[in-house]
């Protein structure tokens, strides 16, 4: 890892209707739009759940580094991000996410370990702990012998 500080930029654009691009310096653009819960049409990405998507991805690359370092033996990971969209005090914010990881073990006596790994996971993904909605991680833990 490089030393901290690190350094992200993005940029957007749009017009007065449809979509908007999102790009980042060495990255394809991305289309994007309001979500249909704000009257957007169905099919695009969406500020809210670019965010779930980077709740997501930030937790599964976080379990990944985690589980590395704890030499977890490991077959895959999923996991779902639901979030809660509410208004309170005159300002729309995600008040609640609850990260719901899916971690397959290759032996039940991984599974404990398995467990402590999600759990630093969760404690050390900067996206979440960017955030000021409460988190709440259901894990599920499937062990395929031989997998």
């Amino acid at each position: 890892m490089q030393s901290l500080p690190h350094h992200y930029n993005v940029h957007a654009r749009g017009s007065a209707e449809g979509e908007i691009r999102l790009g980042a310096d060495g990255l394809p653009e991305l289309a994007a739009t309001a979500p249909p819960e704000f009257d957007g049409p169905a099919g695009y990405w969406s500020p809210e759940t670019l965010l779930m998507a980077a709740v997501a991805g930030c937790f599964v690359l976080t379990f990944r580094s985690v589980a590395r370092a704890s030499r977890l033996d490991w077959a895959r990971v999923e996991c779902d991000v639901h979030g809660v969209l509410e208004r309170h005090e005159g300002r729309n914010h995600f008040s609640r996410l609850t990260v719901n990881p899916h971690v397959v073990v290759r032996n039940a006596a991984d599974e404990r370990l398995a467990r402590q790994c999600l759990d630093k996971a969760e404690t050390a993904c900067l996206v979440t702990n960017s955030l000021t909605a409460d988190i709440q991680l259901e894990p599920r833990i499937e062990v395929i012998e031989n997998a």
